[in-house]
This record gives C-alpha cells, sequence and structure tokens, in this order.
C-alpha cells in the first residue's frame, strides 16, 4: 500500500514531464506556422522576381540615390547604364561556374571592370566568365573599351565576404567576393562614388569571353518541408504523452 508521501515526488515529476511535452507541442505547432508564413513570403518574393526578370531595362539609378537605396527590391531587376569602361582597372573575381549555359565552366574567374556613367559615379559591371587559363588575358584585353558605350544587364546586391574568405591579391588584381566595397580598394580613388551594387551582363555571341548571361536565379524554398517536420512533432509528442500517462496508470500499484 502506497502512501500520499510517497506517491507526491512521482505526481510532481509526472506533473513536469506533462508541462514540458505540451509546451513543446505548443513549439512545434508555433515553428509550423512560421515556416508557412515564410514559405509564403518566399513565393511571394519568387513571383516577384520572375515579373521583374522579364521586364523591360531600365535606367540605373543615379549616384545620389544610392545610400538610400533599397538593393533587395532591385535585385535581378535588368537595367540600363550608358558611360564607359575602365579596362585598366579590371578586378578577376574566382568562382566555379558549374552547370554553366556557356560552353565554358569549372574554376575560372569573373572579369569584373569599372564603369563609369556619363550622370557621374562608377558601377562595377561583371563582364562575363572565363576559364583560369584566360584570366590575365581577359583582364588586359581592352578592345572595344575606353569609349561610350550603352549596355544592359542585371542588377545584383554586392556579395559579403565571410570571416574565411581571403584577403584580396592586389599585386594580380585577384579577388573572392563580388562586393563593391572590397573592389573599390583596388581602383582608382577618383572613381567615387562606387555603387553598392554591381550588373552581371547579359550573354554576347556564343562561344565568345568573357562569357555573360551566367546569372544564378535561385532561391532555396524548403519551408513547406520544414513546416510538415514542426506539425508532425506536434501531432507526435501529445501523442506520446498520453501513451506515456496511460502506461504510468497501468503500473500504478492499486491502494
Amino acid at each position: 500500500m502506497t502512501s500520499a508521501t510517497e506517491r507526491q515526488p512521482g505526481a510532481i515529476m509526472t506533473g513536469i514531464f506533462v508541462v514540458l511535452m505540451l509546451g513543446l507541442t505548443a513549439l512545434c505547432l508555433w515553428l509550423g506556422t512560421w515556416q508557412m508564413h515564410r514559405l509564403a513570403e518566399k513565393e511571394a518574393l519568387i513571383a516577384a522576381v520572375e515579373a521583374r526578370l522579364h521586364s523591360e531595362p531600365v535606367p540605373v539609378p543615379p549616384a545620389g540615390e544610392w545610400s538610400a537605396f533599397d538593393l533587395e527590391a532591385w535585385n535581378f531587376q535588368p537595367v540600363s547604364l550608358t558611360g564607359t569602361f575602365l579596362p585598366n582597372q579590371t578586378v578577376a573575381v574566382f568562382t566555379s561556374l558549374t552547370n554553366p549555359r556557356g560552353p565554358a565552366g569549372g574554376p575560372g574567374y569573373w572579369i569584373v571592370t569599372p564603369f563609369v556613367l556619363e550622370t557621374g559615379g562608377t558601377v562595377f559591371v561583371n563582364r562575363g566568365f572565363v576559364p583560369e587559363q584566360y584570366r590575365e588575358a581577359a583582364q588586359a584585353d581592352s578592345e572595344g573599351m575606353g569609349v561610350p558605350v550603352t549596355i544592359t544587364g542585371l542588377f545584383r546586391p554586392g556579395e559579403k565576404a565571410g570571416w574565411l574568405v581571403p584577403e584580396p591579391d592586389t599585386s594580380s588584381r585577384v579577388e573572392w567576393v563580388r562586393d563593391p566595397e572590397r573592389l573599390a580598394a583596388m581602383v582608382d580613388p577618383s572613381l567615387a562614388p562606387i555603387a553598392p551594387f554591381y550588373v552581371d551582363m547579359a550573354a554576347g555571341e556564343p562561344g565568345t569571353l568573357p562569357q555573360g548571361g551566367e546569372t544564378i536565379v535561385e532561391f532555396p524554398n524548403n519551408h513547406l518541408g520544414y513546416a510538415y517536420t514542426w506539425y508532425g512533432f506536434a501531432i507526435v509528442a501529445p501523442v506520446m504523452l498520453v501513451a506515456w500517462l496511460w502506461s504510468q496508470r497501468r503500473r500504478r500499484p492499486q491502494a
């Protein structure tokens, strides 16, 4: 025969366990709902970008607007720029191009050249990809440059360097990320102001280098799967709790 005093510690532990499991269930429900909200936001973003990609190019914003500019609102927007390339300031940005649209791929470089706008300010333009062995030739190539021209491409916010990204190789003019702030440190300071974004050029004639048109338009969207997982946990937790309480009830000695 078990006294009330002997049963008290077990009852307290049971109560704590029940509260924890109910709290876990509520947390899983909240996380599943949050993932559904994120799914709606991601689908809206994908739809907006898809519509933006197929819109007509618009003039790139003037330098006076760059300091308070919403970069993400313009991401993948086709833009037009009128000005002059400065080929002697070209920087090569290391990359490894997988699933290329053109014939060139694998380890290589983005060829990024400052483009001085006729309205003032400088935008870095990613002219495209070249394999490793063509880097120096691409950086030295000045054919068709140095004269006013109008180009089109896709607006891209600058990439940010993580803490593992090495410092640039200034002697070879080689970088590791397309970060306009870091790129600006490798060109003539008189080119300021430098845009906080860059532009990816469209594809040129097949087989030409640099190989443009290699912008990756991709948004990982796993939110629905994550939501199902959290909702699954929210179902499993109370089921396990009921099963555990039932087993405890069956084991409990009769008074």
